[in-house]
Parts: structure tokens; sequence; C-alpha cells
């Protein structure tokens, strides 16, 4: 297994961020899963990337490193996003998790995870959840339920279907 090296990430990072997210549309729209995030990479679409900007100023982001090399990213936060329905108890909520296509099979995004778990159990927080796009074949849902998250509501925003997920760490 690969040594994975979690650092802070900061506002230096918006360039990998939008690799990161650039990578995954090209993957995803030979996939046929553009409904996802488009067929457009993000870094040309200047809404996206002020997006970008802030996921790299926010202070929960960190960004995983393998052989000194920019692999994948987490944002965590105890406020969910504010398109899905509210826990009734507090939450770490995972508002980004993305890796490098260049990264496959090298456990990136599961160390992440568990990143994410563990920060949880730090900060004495017992619910996990993130949310996913629930259209195409399933396949981003199944990645999180093999990680342990269970299934829990389903949301729309506009046309697009999402599926919050959770995990309890207690």
């Amino acid at each position: 297994m690969d040594n994975i090296v979690i650092r802070s990430g900061d506002s230096g990072d918006v360039d990998t961020l939008l690799r990161f997210f650039d990578e995954a549309v090209e993957w995803l729209v030979a996939r046929g899963s553009e409904k996802q995030w488009g067929a457009e990479p993000w870094s040309r679409v200047p809404k996206r990337v002020e997006r970008v900007k802030g996921m790299a100023a926010d202070p929960g982001l960190r960004i995983a490193v393998v052989d000194g090399e920019p692999a994948g990213a987490l944002i965590v936060s105890e406020e969910h996003d504010p398109h899905v329905p509210a826990a009734d108890e507090r939450e770490l909520y995972i508002r980004l998790l993305i890796t490098s296509r260049r990264f496959t099979g090298r456990r990136v995004g599961g160390r992440l995870v568990e990143y994410a778990l563990d920060e949880a159990r730090r900060r004495g927080i017992d619910l996990v959840r993130v949310d996913c796009w629930a259209g195409g074949d399933g396949e981003l849902q199944r990645y999180y339920e093999s990680q342990g998250f269970e299934p829990t509501v389903r949301f729309t925003v506009e046309e697009w279907v999402g599926q919050v997920l959770e995990q309890r760490v207690g």
C-alpha cells in the first residue's frame, strides 16, 4: 500500500483541485455520466473556478499526497450542504471527496474517508454524512457503501438527483 500523507490545504491548491475536477469530468464523460458535473472542464467555467477557489480557502480542506504528488482532496465541516436535509444531531459532513484519476487503485479515496472518520472521533462526533450523485450506473453510491456508509434520503437540486449516506463512528 502506498504511503499516503494528508496535509492541510490552502488557497495555493486551486490549480490542483481544478485538475482533479477536470480529470473527473473527462472520465465521467467517457463513461456517459456527464449529468453529474457536465461535459466541460471546470477550469473553463468561471463560476466553477470561483467555487473551487472557495473550496481551496475552506479550513476543512485536506490534500492526500502520494510520492510527493497531490492525489486527492477532502473537505469536512460540521455544517452540511444547504441542499441536504439537516441531521437532528451534531455531524461531520464530507463536503468534498475527489481523487486524481492518475492514482486510481491506490486507495486514496479510502484513506481520505478514514481521515474523515478519525476526525469525527477526535471531535467527539458520532455521525459522518456525505452526499453524492445518485444517477448514472450507481457506482459512486456503491463506492460510499463499500466504505461503510449507508444510504438515507434522496434529494433533488433542479434535475440533479443526490443521495445522502451516513456512517456511525461511536
